[in-house]
């Protein structure tokens, strides 16, 4: 640790006595995590530390766990983990992922997973969680993405869900990003027969490097062991 980081940690020790606590969050996000789920737990952070102030990084998985290895980000939050990188992982919190559809769509409310590889399908770029997650429950079916007709590869959750929406393609998208869209009526879940697609999301540190107290506190808020009430 550098002088620099002493006396950084100081000040904050500094900053978090009398029961205060201010100072930057940076917090690396892969899509999902980063747009539907943080914001809502930085603001109940926010209201407890009102001296905090948050700034949400959001790229694919591979480069913020890249960032966390490299030292650019102190804490991230991914879609998967990422072998090679001797990083710790704590398992954050589950997300379901579904085939979606438009609501137009002609394919069927139910299929097996060799129908759906006649079906035009869209994909997440290279490095994203999304796509290493489908790329693992696929594999355990002794299947591939050379196996299914890939009609385009997007490279955000939000170009997906417009790209579903309307009608390109249908696409094995997070549950949290077409949430409102289901609730509307705009897209449609199709089940695979056979194929559950869960995983979870992480909270990803470097095991060299301790956290300040701030991100302790806010890591603490994440796994459900804050001490604020």
């Amino acid at each position: 640790m550098t002088i620099l980081e002493d006396l950084r940690r100081l000040e904050e020790e500094i900053t978090t006595t009398g029961q205060t606590m201010s100072g930057e969050l940076i917090i690396g996000a892969s899509t999902i995590p980063g747009a539907y789920i943080l914001p809502s737990i930085a603001a109940t952070f926010k209201n407890r530390f009102p001296g905090i102030s948050f700034e949400i990084r959001i790229n694919d998985s591979t480069r913020i766990v890249e960032a966390v290895a490299g030292n650019e980000l102190l804490l991230g939050v991914v879609g998967a983990k990422l072998t090679g990188t001797k990083l710790h992982y704590q398992p954050f919190a589950e997300d379901r992922l579904i085939l979606a559809a438009a609501t137009a769509n002609p394919a069927p409310a139910k299929i097996t997973i060799e129908e759906l590889c006649q079906l035009p399908l869209i994909v997440r770029e290279r490095g994203s969680g999304t796509r290493k997650s489908v790329e693992a429950l696929l594999a355990r079916h002794h299947y591939s993405l050379d196996h299914f007709n890939v009609c385009a590869t997007l490279g955000s959750s939000a170009a997906v869900k417009e790209a579903i929406k309307a009608n390109l393609g249908i696409s094995i998208i997070s549950q949290y990003a077409v949430r409102d869209e289901l609730a509307y009526g705009t897209v449609r879940e199709i089940e695979v027969v056979g194929l559950t697609m869960i995983r979870n999301f992480f909270i990803v540190t470097s095991p060299k490097r301790s956290l300040p107290n701030h991100y302790q506190e806010f890591f603490r808020m994440l796994t459900g062991n804050s001490t604020k009430s």
